[in-house]
């Protein structure tokens, strides 16, 4: 598929993407800026994509994911929406704050129990009057599960405590969400190219797997030279590529252009920096968030930025970086997690 960007490639995605409904909640481009003083300590250009500061209510990149997800609600008349995430979640608490500006009731599902005081991400969804609903881990009891598994039971209990809703599932990651990150690769590739910064490798935390699924689909759709890698920070699924892979194919489907993405060229790192299970700050997190705040005064977060900037800085000197071409830190968000620490 990359047989080399042009204008032509990225007027049909344009095109396709502009024939879904979307409700913007956001502005945009974010800024891509470069970080200097980081750049001359490890003597290789390192720039930033601050998706961090996008959308309501301390923001984030499930912004781009929700403005596809929360148009198709609306398109479908529904008047309540639901979706799951762990108790310091950034995507429940911008669901929440996207179905509020979208005059939807937010319910949330989160996993585990009650904590005794409010903080962080679970503070900020119930100021926005988020109805919070405390679930057992169902399928992730035991640790990593699969997908479908995961959502059938998340659908089983939201219909029993919710009744008729629109579903969003984990992290918004559905084809249908992933095309905001098709639409991302269309910005980045815009900007790069400004910032000659075309042939960067872009480093990314993944999660739960449709922002790296809509950005490498969109990358490659449009015979991008950008080359993305997923930092996975949670190690949730028993088949990760296979996942991102899918999620990427159904993007493609929506926009009713061919594909063929396979699960082993996934551009992804797998669990090595997850650290002991998400949500769980690892030490080379923590040093990694304090060297970009004292250099660059960027937050990170302790449960997906700071894992996958650790990652950065451990790949950059082992040349799977790449030996000379720039480097894009996509900065997705979590700002609330850090008063969780």
């Amino acid at each position: 598929m990359r047989d080399g960007c042009s204008h032509d490639h990225r007027l049909q995605i344009s095109e396709a993407l502009d024939g879904h409904p979307r409700c913007q909640l956001g502005a945009y481009p974010t800024p891509l800026i470069a970080m200097e003083r980081l750049s001359r300590q490890l003597g290789r250009r390192v720039l930033l994509k601050r998706d961090d500061i996008l959308g309501p209510a301390a923001g984030g990149n499930k912004t781009r994911k929700l403005e596809f997800l929360l148009a198709d609600a609306l398109e479908r008349g529904m008047t309540r929406v639901v979706t799951v995430g762990g108790t310091q979640s950034n995507h429940a608490r911008l669901t929440a704050a996207a179905a509020r500006l979208l005059g939807l009731e937010p319910h949330l599902l989160l996993i585990g129990s009650p904590p005794d005081k409010a903080s962080g991400n679970l503070l900020l969804a119930k100021l926005l009057g988020a109805e919070v609903h405390f679930i057992p881990p169902g399928p992730m009891t035991e640790g990593r599960c699969g997908f479908d598994a995961f959502d059938e039971y998340v659908r089983e209990q939201a219909h029993e405590r919710v009744g008729s809703h629109y579903h969003v599932p984990l992290g918004g990651s559905t084809g249908l969400g992933s095309l905001g990150y098709v639409r991302a690769a269309l910005e980045i590739e815009e900007q790069a190219r400004s910032a000659a910064a075309s042939d960067a490798r872009v480093v990314l935390a993944a999660g739960s797997g449709g922002t790296l699924a809509g950005l490498w689909a969109g990358l490659q759709l449009i015979g991008s030279s950008l080359n993305p890698l997923g930092i996975d920070i949670g190690s949730f699924w028993d088949d990760f590529p296979a996942l991102v892979c899918r999620i990427a194919n159904d993007a493609c489907d929506l926009l009713g252009v061919p594909s063929s993405f396979k699960a082993e060229g996934v551009p992804l790192v797998e669990s090595t920096y997850v650290g002991s299970g998400y949500a769980v700050p690892t030490s080379k997190g923590a040093a990694a968030a304090e060297r970009l705040a004292m250099t660059e005064g960027v937050l990170l977060d302790p449960t997906y930025t700071a894992k996958a900037f650790a990652a950065l800085l451990d790949l950059l000197p082992s040349g799977q970086l790449g030996d000379d071409d720039p480097v894009i830190f996509w900065h997705t968000g979590g700002l609330p997690g850090i008063f969780t620490v």
